[in-house]
């Protein structure tokens, strides 16, 4: 990898941000702080949209504890290192990435903002950013696709209880030029969700989130009456083949076997599922437990993250989703061995305050933090961020930080 054209991602937003802000009294439209972020976007959405997005499994314990996580380590920052030149950019599955972030799939974006996916996926483009698009997106893959152009797109795949319906989506997705196949595998059934529960409110029911189903060939089959006809059909429909209870480790090197594409399983929080996936033949590793969505008391994380890595022992890439909040985030979860992060609800509160440009501020923000947090550490590289970053300030006597 070359130093030589990487963007100075964090110079040129602290460049930006103050010239516009002293020379044309134009502050940032959002601002950095997620937490505050987070405040405005639940001030913008309907109650029941800013549940869905916010909300977790049970009394939200496992969200919270992901965050917590990430307490336990802190950054050593070495000194006098030429830190002039960096570059952030990682290879994954055959291609090189400006910076080692995705966009995580999160669905039903049309909740948060009239452009949805489409509006995120143009932003994440525009960086050169992997740009993961939901089984459960508002509009339908193909066309998630064609805006983010030639940049790359990975298609999240939520299993169907109609083995050919998956099957489908795998081939629409090969088909519309995605690059990565992301199964997840932590959702057998819906998490008891409070928030939800407590609203009332499953934004499918409303014809949220379905696109992909509508439009599918194989779908569409099932059906008495095709979707514009009779919709409230076809989301009983939905409903009725939505996850798959059944699944078992067979059924992912089936899906393997049945795709050129690299699949990457997400969900993965211990290491003799790790050992599984590895034997099922999967390419990738998202350590990852849906953002607490799914399961209350569950384990952190950035916890389970190091036991994967040490079983995975290089193998196949490991990327770490659930807790990213800011760029010095990133960097923690890279030298517990992680690859890549995926960024999930941090851009969908910048997406649901201003569209396409929130996205794009949002993760424009959080490449700078990583940007300057790296030279400020003493590093160059990402790859050279590995745990003498970290002291385990559970156990400082533990922890080296020598390089």
């Amino acid at each position: 990898m070359s130093n030589e054209n990487s963007p100075s991602y964090g110079r040129e937003r602290l460049v930006e941000v103050f010239t516009q802000g002293m020379l044309a009294d134009q502050p940032p439209n959002l601002s950095p702080s997620y937490e505050t972020l987070e405040a405005a976007a639940r001030e913008a959405l309907d109650p029941a949209a800013y549940a869905y997005v916010a909300g977790s499994a049970g009394a939200g314990r496992t969200a919270d504890a992901n965050r917590a996580a990430f307490s336990r380590w802190r950054l050593v920052p070495r000194m006098l290192r030429d830190v002039s030149s960096r570059d952030l950019s990682v290879e994954l599955f055959g291609r090189t990435y400006p910076a080692p972030i995705a966009l995580a799939p999160v669905g039903v974006q049309s909740i948060f903002h009239e452009d949805g996916e489409l509006a995120s996926a143009r932003a994440a483009a525009d960086l050169g950013l992997p740009f993961a698009a939901s089984s459960v997106s508002s509009e339908p893959l193909e066309e998630i696709a064609a805006a983010t152009g030639d940049a790359p797109a990975w298609f999240q795949l939520y299993w169907s209880s109609d083995r050919e319906l998956t099957a489908s989506f795998v081939e629409r997705a090969a088909d519309a030029g995605y690059e990565a196949i992301v199964v997840t595998v932590d959702t057998p059934v819906m998490g008891w969700r409070e928030r939800d529960v407590e609203q009332g409110y499953l934004p499918f029911l409303d014809g949220e989130g379905v696109a992909n189903y509508f439009s599918d060939p194989v779908f569409r089959e099932t059906l008495a009456e095709p979707p514009e006809d009779n919709p409230d059909a076809a989301v009983m429909r939905f409903l009725d083949v939505f996850g798959d209870d059944s699944l078992t480790w067979d059924d992912l090197e089936w899906l393997c076997e049945r795709t050129d594409l690299p699949v990457v399983v997400k969900g993965i929080v211990h290491p003799d599922d790790a050992a599984l996936a590895l034997e099922a033949g999967v390419d990738g590793i998202v350590v990852s437990n849906h953002g607490g969505r799914q399961v209350d008391d569950a384990v952190p994380a950035l916890e389970a993250l190091p036991r994967v890595v040490e079983l995975v022992d290089g193998r196949v890439p490991v990327l770490f989703d659930s807790g990213i909040r800011r760029g010095a985030d990133v960097l923690t979860a890279l030298a517990l061995g992680a690859e890549m992060v995926l960024l999930g609800r941090p851009y969908v509160y910048g997406l649901t305050i201003d569209g396409e440009d929130g996205v794009r501020e949002v993760c424009r923000n959080v490449l700078a933090d990583l940007d300057l947090t790296l030279a400020l550490t003493g590093h160059t590289t990402v790859a050279d961020v590995d745990r003498s970053v970290l002291v385990d300030a559970e156990n400082p006597s533990t922890t080296s930080t020598t390089d």
